[in-house]
């Protein structure tokens, strides 16, 4: 995924959350909104980053950061 394919193509692909009809964006999310895991690893990444494999009670996720506010 890093090296190879557009994250937004395999979202749409591989991805069994509802957002993978909008290339895996989540939209605008602030502190409490996500389970913990999750948004510990988004906390601890930058603009442009993604993530390594993240497991939460609603399964695995590699997150990519598009912007902070």
């Amino acid at each position: 995924l890093k090296q190879v394919a557009s994250f937004e193509a395999v979202a749409r692909e591989f991805s069994t959350c509802p957002s993978k009809n909008s290339g895996g964006d989540l939209g605008w999310f602030g502190p409490g909104q996500m389970v913990k895991p999750f948004e510990d690893a988004v906390r601890k990444l930058g603009a442009g980053s993604l993530s390594d494999v993240v497991s939460t009670q609603f399964g695995y996720h590699v997150i990519k950061v598009t912007a902070k506010r």
